[in-house]
C-alpha cells in the first residue's frame, strides 16, 4: 500500500543522494571542476582569508652569509553571504492516491517529479554560475507586443518555457507583473510569451526594464558576471585598493588583431603572467566557439578531445578543454583557473523538513502536497587575477 510516508521515504533513502551527485557534476563541466567545502562558513557568511602574492622570504646567498630576510606574507578576508538555493516538486492527493496500489504508477510519479526538478535545477544552476548575483535574465528588452504578450530581448537563452518571471521597472517591482509564467520560447525570433503583461509594460518604457526570476533578485550565486564585473566590488573589498582582484581583460580589435592560434595562447600566457597560474578551461560563447572550431578545421589536423566529469567530451587546445556555454555572451571567450575556486556550502543539498520531521507538507487550502530541496552556498574565487576574459570577438 503506497501512502505519503511511503513517498517521503522514497525521497530521503532513493532520490536525495542522486539528485545532489547530478546537481554538483552535471550542472556545467567548469562547475564539476570547482571543489565544494564546508569550510570557512561563519553563521550566515563566508569568511575565507587569502593570500596577497608571494612570500618575500625567499633568496639565495653565500655560504657564510645571512640568511634571507623573513618576511610575513599579506593576506585579506574575502566575505559574502550564504545564498538560499531552493528547488521545488509537487505531488497532488490525488495522484498519490490513484497510485496507491500500483508501486510502478508510483515509482513512474516520483520519477517524473524528480526529473523535472533535476532539469529546472541544472538550468537555474548553470545561469547562475555565469550570472552576476543580480539574477537578471534579460539586460536588454528591444521590442514588446502587448497584444500578443510577447517580449523581444537580445539573449534568449536564459529564458525557457514554464519559467516564473518578476519584472522590475526602475528597480522597482511591478505588482502587476510578478510570477509571470513563460508559456512559450521562440528562440529563432528572440521573443518571450507571457501569460500576463501590465499596462505600465510598453515600447515607450521597455528600457527601464529588469526580469529576473521569480524573488531572486540579488540573491543569487556570486558567479562569473560579478567576478569580471570591474564597476562592482567585489567579496566584500574594493577592487581599486587591491590589484589581485582585477581579472586579465582584453578587447578584441579586428582591425588589428587576427584571431588564430597564436592570439589564442598569447592570451593564455597574459594571464599566467599575472598571475603565475595557467588556465585550465576555455569557455566559449556559442558564436565564439563556433569560430574556434572553424579555427582547428583550417589547420586541417586531428582535433585533441577529452572527458570531462558528468560525461562531457570537449576538444581541447594544448590540453585545455574547449567549452561552450549558453549563458556566457555570444562574443566572449573566458580563460578559467578552476582550481581557484571553491563553493562554500553550510551542506549539501538537503530535503527541508517540517517540525515534525516531515518532508512532504500540504499547501494550505490545496489537494496538493510539495516538497523542498535546499542548499545555502555562495562561490568564491581567491584568485580573480587568475582568470581572464576576451571580448568584441564574432
Amino acid at each position: 500500500m503506497i501512502t505519503l510516508d511511503t513517498a517521503q521515504n522514497a525521497l530521503k533513502t532513493i532520490y536525495l543522494e542522486a539528485i545532489s551527485n547530478q546537481l554538483n557534476k552535471q550542472v556545467d563541466p567548469v562547475f564539476s571542476m570547482i571543489k565544494q567545502s564546508s569550510a570557512d562558513v561563519y553563521g550566515r557568511n563566508i569568511i575565507k582569508l587569502v593570500p596577497i602574492g608571494l612570500n618575500g622570504g625567499i633568496g639565495a646567498g653565500d655560504e657564510a652569509g645571512a640568511l634571507p630576510e623573513s618576511s610575513d606574507s599579506r593576506y585579506v578576508n574575502f566575505t559574502t553571504s550564504l545564498k538560499n538555493l531552493y528547488g521545488m516538486i509537487e505531488i497532488s492527493d490525488k495522484a498519490i492516491r490513484a497510485s496507491a496500489n500500483d508501486e510502478g504508477a508510483f515509482v513512474n510519479l516520483l520519477a517524473a517529479e524528480m526529473d523535472g526538478l533535476l532539469q529546472s535545477s541544472k538550468f537555474n544552476l548553470s545561469r547562475m554560475f555565469y550570472g552576476d548575483g543580480s539574477g537578471e535574465l534579460g539586460k536588454s528588452i528591444t521590442a514588446i507586443d502587448n497584444s500578443n504578450k510577447t517580449m523581444t530581448v537580445t539573449n534568449i537563452y536564459p529564458f525557457a518555457e514554464g519559467m516564473l518571471l518578476d519584472f522590475y521597472n526602475n528597480n522597482v517591482l511591478d505588482a502587476n507583473m510578478t510570477g509571470v509564467l513563460v508559456t512559450q520560447v521562440d528562440v529563432a525570433g528572440k521573443k518571450v510569451y507571457l501569460d500576463k503583461v501590465s499596462a505600465t509594460f510598453t515600447s515607450t518604457n521597455m528600457a527601464n526594464y529588469t526580469v529576473c526570476v521569480q524573488g531572486s533578485k540579488d540573491k543569487e550565486l556570486s558567479g562569473l558576471g560579478k567576478l569580471f564585473d570591474e564597476n562592482s566590488d567585489l567579496y566584500g573589498l574594493t577592487r581599486a585598493n587591491y590589484a589581485f582582484l582585477n581579472p586579465y581583460t582584453h578587447a578584441f580589435t579586428s582591425s588589428k588583431e587576427t584571431f588564430d592560434e597564436t592570439f589564442l595562447q598569447q592570451q593564455l600566457d597574459a594571464v599566467e603572467y599575472r598571475s603565475n597560474y595557467q588556465p585550465n578551461a576555455i569557455v566559449c560563447g556559442g558564436d565564439v566557439y563556433y569560430t574556434v572550431m572553424g579555427l582547428f578545421s583550417t589547420y586541417s589536423r586531428n582535433v585533441d578531445t577529452m572527458h570531462m566529469a558528468g560525461g562531457v567530451k570537449s576538444v581541447t587546445f594544448c590540453g585545455i578543454p574547449v567549452l561552450r556555454n549558453r549563458f556566457e555572451s555570444d562574443k566572449n571567450i573566458m580563460l578559467l583557473n578552476t582550481d581557484h575556486f571553491t563553493l562554500h556550502q553550510l551542506c549539501d543539498w538537503e530535503w527541508l523538513t517540517n517540525n515534525d520531521g516531515s518532508i512532504l507538507k500540504q499547501k494550505e487550502g490545496y489537494a496538493t502536497y510539495s516538497a523542498t530541496l535546499v542548499k545555502y552556498a555562495d562561490l568564491i574565487c581567491n584568485r580573480p587575477n587568475a582568470q581572464g576574459l576576451i571580448t568584441g570577438l564574432a
